[in-house]
């Protein structure tokens, strides 16, 4: 049986601003206040570092328009920008088995069936985060993950359309030295819009996790609420 939560539906935010709406929803999401919620952003330019990342692995270019943000995910380093499909949901996995590993897993297999419709046939590789195309191995999304008292922050990010260079230049990305990364666009040979994938990882989400969403509306700007989300989502 299929589960009500929150869809939250943004455009382009900068990675500290949607960092602290995470925050505050996972707040109200253990709180009680209101259900699972599904964000689904793209983020301005910003490398991020995970706590497993080593100091070797940042060579950002002087003068690159990029934040670096350390983060309290797990993982190490990896890039986020416009074109990149990025996923944060915010569960309460007291709710669906209290099971870390499965919770990544289902991750992993909600991109793979994001991508499928596309004629994408994306894999696990053993001892690998993220989703990878093979033959060769290029990976086309990154999965890290924070939980705290069993509510999720964080998620995944799919390459859509977006130069993946940041990846190998100016980070050692998931502390991979030959990784090679690739996007949607790039493996179809045609341009692909972030608003044409949505509505993919929406549905693969949903299925996977077993959530039915509510829409949940937001105002202008980055579509952040003007008032404390507490107050306001906890009175709807």
């Amino acid at each position: 049986m299929s589960r009500g939560a929150y869809l939250v539906d943004l455009g382009l935010v900068p990675y500290r601003e949607a960092w602290d709406l995470q925050r505050s929803l996972a707040g109200a999401v253990s709180q009680g206040a209101i259900p699972d919620t599904i964000v689904f952003l793209e983020h301005t330019p910003v490398v991020t570092l995970g706590r497993r990342t080593d100091s070797g692995e940042v060579h950002v270019p002087e003068g690159a328009e990029v934040e670096v943000v350390e983060t309290d995910r797990g993982g190490k380093s990896t890039f986020h920008g416009p074109g990149q499909l990025v996923c944060y949901p915010i569960l309460d996995l007291r709710r669906h088995g209290k099971d870390v590993k499965k919770y990544v897993r289902d991750l992993e297999e909600a991109l793979i069936r994001t991508v499928a419709p596309l004629g994408l046939e994306a894999i696990r590789l053993e001892e690998l985060t993220g989703v990878w195309l093979e033959r060769p191995p290029r990976k086309i999304a990154s999965i890290g993950v924070h939980i705290s008292r069993w509510v999720t922050t964080h998620g995944y990010a799919l390459n859509v359309e977006l130069d993946p260079t940041p990846f190998t230049e100016w980070i050692t990305a998931c502390g991979l030295e030959d990784a090679s990364f690739t996007t949607i666009a790039r493996e179809l040979d045609r341009q692909v819009t972030v608003d044409e994938v949505r509505p993919l990882a929406r549905q693969a989400f949903a299925e996977v996790v077993e959530l039915e969403f509510e829409p949940l509306p937001v105002d202008g700007g980055h579509g952040l609420w003007s008032q404390p989300i507490h107050a306001q989502l906890s009175a709807r």
